[in-house]
């Protein structure tokens, strides 16, 4: 599957979030990358420039490529409820997500790998899709195996400090987690205001 593969740091500076996760280049330097550094002027962007910054700053954060990222919107232009919220709630509950918000990985690229290789299991089904989306009452844990054990507890090393989601349960003794229910706007926090991609793909 095809991933982002270029700077990190650079596209965080381009839009002013950590989108990939803690940077202390983007707290050194919290302007948008280029040869004339913060002294730089930025013209007044469009709507539609705003509107695909947003789409952008998305897609990135959750590490899809164009062609993913609208198959799930139009999911969920189908399904019922507010569009920009059941767009987020699907990208949230990509197992790859979970595995990350459980501490299991330290970023999403490496809860993607973790997924991909096989070292996940969704209610003691081996699951080696990264887009699969768990529902409430999914149970998510590491297979009971010594190289994904391995795995999963140097992360959870890694990620001690970081604060597990109240729609999730975490299990760092036993590397499991289970999703308590579906997460609501408020709880997913998301960088970015999700009405204007709406707006983006209703053009």
């Amino acid at each position: 599957m095809g991933r982002y593969t270029g700077p990190k740091t650079k596209v965080s500076r381009r839009y002013g979030v950590p989108l990939f996760g803690p940077s202390k280049s983007l707290e050194r330097k919290n302007y948008p990358p280029g040869m004339h550094g913060p002294k730089g002027s930025r013209r007044k962007q469009s709507d539609y420039a705003v509107a695909l910054g947003e789409k952008q700053k998305l897609r990135y954060q959750y590490g899809l490529l164009e062609k993913q990222f609208r198959r799930i919107f139009e999911t969920a232009l189908r399904k019922r409820g507010v569009t920009g919220e059941t767009l987020l709630q699907l990208l949230e509950t990509r197992l790859d997500n979970v595995v990350f918000r459980l501490g299991l990985a330290n970023t999403r690229s490496g809860a993607r790998q973790l997924v991909s290789h096989g070292h996940v299991q969704v209610n003691g089904r081996n699951v080696n899709i990264a887009s699969y989306n768990v529902k409430s009452g999914d149970e998510v844990t590491i297979k009971d195996r010594p190289k994904s054990k391995q795995l999963a507890a140097r992360n959870l090393e890694m990620t001690q400090i970081a604060p597990v989601p109240d729609w999730l349960v975490a299990n760092r003794d036993a590397l499991s987690g289970k999703v308590s229910r579906i997460p609501t706007r408020e709880e997913m926090q998301p960088m970015v205001n999700e009405q204007l991609i709406v707006e983006l793909y209703s053009r």
